[in-house]
């Protein structure tokens, strides 16, 4: 059988989805980060690719018509290299910002805009030699593999086959401008771009799927793991019926101290006992102050005996007191005549004991 050999057939529970969130145990795609890095920096290029490539170009143009003008003392190249790195910073600086914000969004988005606590804390699997061999070789390095593979193949087809595109442009064939000519290059490299942002988007969904369904497979749970959750979570079956007959003795412990409290007990007259008690003063209508079957009944009427409360045979109404009463709770309204009855009849035997409890001092 599966559960016999250990196999994983149960979905994992909220719990243990919760834990493994709480360890950063999550489904991550390193396709995911290099998309939407490639995104971010397309847009930029799109939006303000074009004056970057011509500002760059016109700033080498710039260097190259007054290297005789420039200062090489000390001082002179430093405040160059200075004016060349504020330059830039400000060219290039909005591109970068993009990129950085596109790596940013797509951790956040894989981690669920969360930190991970104990994610952050050192572990001697992650630096350990062997744990690190093991990863190796393991099966689930083959996908990353097979991916930068792919990612190569990928690459390689999409420039081979754009560069067999513009072979065939006439700006080879014909003398052009410089102008003409970083036009083209702008062109090209922005077609290349392109198709290999689209085509590793493609890819990083496709893997993402895979590490979500393999984040989930190594959630799931054996019969044994699915048990122990369950003891964990809703306590041990065995301590929990413990509990359950412990508080069931202690009940009827109580319920068992009321009966010498009560003015008569109704029974059936062997298989039920219903012991009622009623005080005009403070109680709006005769209650159930204890109630049994078989060894309880028993019970009752042993203890109703010892303490001189009065008993009476009622089968009709010991069977539907019983339904529908609860102990410590009232009477149904449907039972008040018939309770009433019995009162009267109780009260008028027994004088004594009714004058002594509705004279009997509060506490």
């Amino acid at each position: 059988m599966p559960e016999q050999l250990g196999e994983k057939i149960h979905e994992p529970s909220q719990r243990r989805m919760d834990e493994a969130l709480r360890r950063g145990q999550i489904p991550v795609s390193a396709e995911v980060q290099t998309a939407f890095v490639l995104i971010a920096f397309l847009g930029g290029m799109t939006f303000a690719g074009r004056d970057l490539w011509f500002a760059l170009l016109g700033a080498c143009n710039g260097v190259l018509g007054h290297l005789h003008e420039f200062n090489l003392s000390p001082v002179g190249l430093q405040r160059q290299g200075i004016d060349a790195a504020l330059y830039l910073a400000r060219t290039t600086g909005p591109l970068l910002l993009a990129i950085a914000s596109g790596a940013l969004l797509a951790g956040a988005l894989q981690s669920r805009f969360q930190t991970f606590s104990d994610a952050l804390r050192f572990d001697w699997e992650r630096v350990s030699p062997l744990a690190g061999f093991s990863r190796i070789f393991s099966g689930k390095s083959m996908i990353p593999t097979s991916l930068a593979v792919l990612k190569l193949l990928v690459i390689i087809l999409l420039t081979y086959s754009q560069v067999m595109q513009i072979l065939q442009d006439p700006i080879f064939v014909s003398s052009v401008s410089a102008a003409r000519v970083a036009e083209f290059l702008w062109g090209t490299a922005q077609g290349i771009l392109i198709r290999v942002t689209v085509s590793l988007a493609v890819i990083a969904m496709a893997d993402y799927g895979y590490q979500f369904w393999r984040n989930r497979q190594d959630l799931m749970m054996t019969h044994e793991e699915m048990l122990d959750e369950q003891k964990t979570s809703e306590g041990n079956p065995q301590v929990k019926a413990a509990l359950k007959q412990r508080r069931q003795r202690l009940s009827k412990r109580r319920m068992l101290l009321e009966v010498p409290k009560a003015d008569f007990v109704v029974t059936n007259p062997t298989h039920l006992a219903i012991a009622l008690r009623y005080d005009r003063k403070t109680m709006r209508a005769p209650m159930v102050v204890a109630k049994g079957s078989r060894l309880n009944a028993l019970r009752i009427r042993e203890i109703a005996q010892q303490h001189q409360v009065p008993i009476i045979e009622n089968k009709p109404l010991a069977r539907m007191l019983f339904k529908h009463s609860k102990v410590g709770g009232e009477i149904p309204a449907q039972f008040y005549a018939a309770v009433a009855e019995l009162l009267a009849y109780v009260y008028r035997v027994n004088r004594y004991r009714y004058y002594a409890e509705q004279n009997r001092p509060t506490s």
